[in-house]
């Protein structure tokens, strides 16, 4: 990979960090008014705890993407030679793929082999959701 798509590669990692960071942690709401003791509504409960679950899940998305960004520019740091090769096959990533998702591991067939490998398989399960 030339130093110039190299170094293009750095700046849209960056500009994701800086973009992550200048959004902070999505807000978990609560039923919670300012108002004394009183009866919780039991028709905005569920809601509450449904925006609060959605705001932590996105909050943990997003801890990961910075973490996975991270690493990525380590790597460009350390390896600057086999950046931008996918790990598993060792078979270069089209530039194409690597502007959209810069810090991608894994050209598309190699992900998409790992994504079902991972998949579940079966019936569904409510603890599937969790």
């Amino acid at each position: 990979m030339r130093p110039a798509e190299l170094q293009e590669l750095r700046s849209l990692m960056l500009a994701r960090l800086e973009a992550i960071r200048a959004e902070g942690d999505a807000a978990f709401e609560t039923e919670d008014d300012g108002a004394v003791v009183r009866k919780p509504d039991e028709d905005v409960a569920p809601l509450v705890e449904m925006n609060q679950v959605i705001a932590s899940n996105r909050n943990r998305l997003r801890a990961q993407e910075v973490r996975e960004i991270e690493a990525a520019l380590r790597r460009l740091e350390q390896e600057p030679d086999g950046f931008g090769t996918c790990e598993s096959c060792d078979e270069p990533i089209p530039m194409r793929r690597l502007t959209l998702r810069p810090w991608t591991r894994l050209c598309i067939e190699c992900q998409n082999e790992q994504e079902r490998s991972e998949a579940p398989r079966g019936r569904k399960h409510i603890t599937d959701y969790r």
